[in-house]
């Protein structure tokens, strides 16, 4: 579940940053996935060391 908010939250991120600077549809959608994955792997380390901790 952690995984999935952080794909969400970087998702969105990325969109809204792109939007920023003046992307296209096809500039945010770029921007959006590659904050997605950045966040996935974020999360994939936060759930791991909660995984570790318990």
């Amino acid at each position: 579940m952690i995984v999935f908010l952080f794909a969400l939250f970087g998702l969105a991120l990325g969109w809204y940053r792109a939007g920023r600077v003046g992307g296209d549809t096809k500039d945010r959608a770029q921007w959006a996935l590659a904050h997605m994955f950045a966040f996935v792997l974020l999360g994939l380390l936060v759930a791991l060391i909660l995984a570790r901790m318990s």
